[in-house]
């Protein structure tokens, strides 16, 4: 079994997230879990906090390593860590097409990197940072959709927020 690598924004890690790397790290030898960086979001914690939240829902997976990369492309973070598969969850159709894009052009960059999609369970079907954050803004419950230090944190930047 190989190395490889599961990208992503993480803001914040959801269980969905981590329902992917339990299915991965059954899979291969080694993960790598990288925090990169998606110009078209906002975000509402640093690559830094992104990867320590990433840290903690993953500790207990021993084959897994977490890696920050705020401003690099997947392609050559793959290349530098010698990974040949990148791993990308898939909630719906809607992911599936934006996959498929992101892992066309990446074939472009380098046809010796393919991607492998993992479906998250149907619990996590619907689960989606950007729409926890919104939940959190208004005081909703988060706990059931996110590991509990990222839950924590959320709910931290947001009560501070509501301080200024």
């Amino acid at each position: 079994m190989a190395a490889a690598l599961f990208p992503g924004s993480f803001d914040p890690i959801t269980n969905g997230h981590v329902d992917i790397v339990k299915k991965a790290a059954g899979m291969f030898e080694k993960i790598y879990v990288v925090v990169m960086t998606n110009t078209h979001k906002k975000y509402l914690f640093s690559p830094e906090e992104r990867a320590s939240l990433v840290k903690s829902a993953l500790k207990e997976f021993k084959n897994v390593e977490v890696l920050a990369r705020p401003d690099a492309l997947t392609v050559n973070v793959a290349n530098e860590l010698k990974v040949k598969a990148i791993i990308r969850g898939v909630r719906n159709s809607q992911d599936f097409l934006y996959e498929q894009q992101i892992a066309g052009i990446n074939e472009q960059l380098n046809n010796k990197i393919h991607t492998i999609l993992l479906f998250t369970d149907p619990e996590n079907s619907f689960v989606a940072s950007s729409m926890i954050k919104e939940v959190a803004k208004f005081d909703g419950n988060i706990a059931r959709f996110l590991p509990i230090e990222a839950a924590k944190a959320v709910k931290e930047k947001f009560n501070k927020k509501d301080e200024s």
